[in-house]
Parts: C-alpha cells; sequence; structure tokens
C-alpha cells in the first residue's frame, strides 16, 4: 500500500510558478506516477506521467512546454514544476501511483494510488 501526500499548491499570479511535490510513504521505484487535476464543476484530467523503466513522459496537450514531471526514487517524492501559469490551470492537483511494468499512463482508471490533493489557484 503507497500513501502520497501533495504539497506546493497556493496561490500565484498568472505568469508565476509553483513547484507541487508528492512524497509517498513506501517506495515508488516501480510504480508509473501521474498528476491529475480537477477544477470546480468539472472532471478530473490528466495532467502529466512519468514511468519507471526508461523514465519516459507524457503531457495533456495544453501544460506541454510549461509543466515538467520528474522523480526522486531515493526520496520517494514526484514532483510537478509548473511555470507560466495561466487562469485556466486553477484545480485541486492530485498525484497518483500506478502499479505498472514501467510506461507512462494517461487514464486515470489505471492508476492505484492516490493523494488528497493540493489546490492551485492561478489569480489574472
Amino acid at each position: 500500500q503507497v500513501q502520497l501526500v501533495e504539497s506546493g499548491g497556493g496561490l500565484v499570479q498568472a505568469g508565476g510558478s509553483l513547484r507541487l511535490s508528492c512524497a509517498a510513504s513506501g517506495r515508488i521505484s516501480r510504480n508509473t506516477m501521474g498528476w491529475f487535476r480537477q477544477a470546480p464543476g468539472k472532471e478530473r484530467e490528466f495532467v502529466a506521467s512519468i514511468g519507471w523503466s526508461d523514465l519516459s513522459t507524457y503531457y495533456e496537450e495544453s501544460v506541454k512546454g510549461r509543466f515538467t514531471i520528474s522523480r526522486d526514487n531515493a526520496k520517494n517524492t514526484v514532483y510537478l514544476q509548473m511555470n507560466s501559469l495561466k487562469p485556466e490551470d486553477t484545480a485541486v492537483y492530485y498525484c497518483a501511483a500506478a502499479d505498472s511494468y514501467g510506461g507512462i499512463y494517461y487514464s486515470a482508471g489505471r492508476y492505484d494510488y492516490w493523494g488528497q490533493g493540493t489546490q492551485v489557484t492561478v489569480s489574472a
């Protein structure tokens, strides 16, 4: 069982940056990790994923070039660096872990463990 705790959310002006962290209670070296977000009145959506076998990454189209997902297996932590933030990035951001064969997953249904979320608010 993996427990995930997100941190790093907050209020930022448009164009600013935040770095989210996701600390895992156990080893995640063989878990695919992902970030999702959910805005008020909307469904949860995929943001980014990173595999464990070759550290491949995959991003939702609207965040490509602005967000970067990375992992530090020694610290059992995954990060989401968010630059050039826009008001439409406002959402609760969730970290997720999947028992996997190494690749990336963009479907929420493939993930086995979820954090409680951290709020990101981007003001215009």
